[in-house]
């Protein structure tokens, strides 16, 4: 694969409101080997730009089998084995989302085919990152 590659795919999931009753929403997932560690998630809400959230791949890897994350992010696999929990905080309020799991791991196991574990610093370019970094335009 090259570093051009992208991995999406379109995710129906479920805000868990306060009185545990959940709405569905649909969210798109994004990855590209050119930024290989990231996962982009934009939550569709209405007719609203959507929400984008950037996850470590990894985060959402390890979140499939135990809980992870601290801070604005936690992932945790769910009560049955077929949902995933995704908390997100920030200084605008907190969100519950179950996932079906069975898409997210579908998805995550094509961007692991993109871009091998391991392997994520041979698709960066380091010299790009650096012109980035050193003189920003």
């Amino acid at each position: 694969m090259n570093s051009s590659t992208t991995v999406s795919a379109e995710l129906g999931l479920r805000l868990v409101v306060p009185d545990r009753t959940t709405v569905p929403l649909l969210a798109g997932l994004e990855y590209a080997a050119d930024d290989p560690y990231a996962i982009r998630m934009a939550f569709f809400v209405g007719d609203d730009e959507p929400v984008e959230w950037i996850f470590a791949r990894e985060l959402l890897t390890v979140g499939i089998v135990r809980k992870v994350g601290d801070g604005d992010v936690e992932v945790w696999p769910g009560d049955d084995d077929s949902t995933l929990h995704i908390a997100l905080s920030s200084p605008f309020g907190n969100a519950l989302f179950e996932v079906p799991l069975s898409p997210l791991a579908d998805f995550l196991h094509r961007t692991y085919q993109a871009v091998p574990a391991g392997e994520e610093s041979d698709f960066i370019d380091i010299d790009a990152e650096l012109e980035n970094l050193l003189w920003p335009s």
